[in-house]
């Protein structure tokens, strides 16, 4: 009895396949395609310094910026809109380039921050993510272009665009 209820099941299980997936789809069909994925298109190369070496400890050894990139930081820009003031710490150590992450903008964009000695850098503004009125963070080649202690919490005027 046994042996006859595994050979109906099994007949059973085959004579679904003869009518293609049980009559779902017709014998000799082929599936329907596959979406295309949409084309991908190479990012813009950004230019940024190295990263500094494992065993760095001093700001000066994290600090893997060029005497030109500084130079081009510290160098005077005029115009862009003030955005606003903000409270900064020093953000990743690690992380090159002149830099500040502030919820002050929705999106990366070039800009400058002010320091009340009146000493200023060129930095990439990067969304942060945090509530308004919430701190920013600064990279540390900022932070000793500016003139600032790394254990300093400075307030900075910023501007963009």
């Amino acid at each position: 009895m046994r042996a006859i209820g595994l050979a109906l099941a099994g007949a059973l299980a085959v004579s679904g396949c003869a009518g293609g997936l049980g009559g779902l789809m017709p014998r000799g069909a082929a599936p329907p395609a596959a979406p295309e994925a949409p084309a991908l298109t190479a990012p813009e190369p950004v230019a940024v310094a190295p990263l500094p070496r494992p065993a760095a400890a001093t700001p000066a050894a994290l600090d893997t910026t060029t005497a030109a990139e500084r130079a081009a930081a510290a160098a005077p820009q005029a115009g862009g809109a003030r955005l606003g003031t903000t409270i900064a710490s020093l953000g990743d150590p690690a992380a090159p380039g002149f830099w500040l992450e502030t919820p002050l903008v929705s999106a990366k964009t070039q800009g400058r921050v002010r320091v009340a000695s009146g000493a200023e850098a060129a930095v990439e503004l990067r969304p942060s993510g945090g509530a308004p009125g919430a701190g920013s963070r600064i990279s540390l080649p900022a932070m000793r272009l500016l003139g600032l202690s790394l254990t300093d919490l400075p307030e900075l005027t910023v501007f963009g665009g």
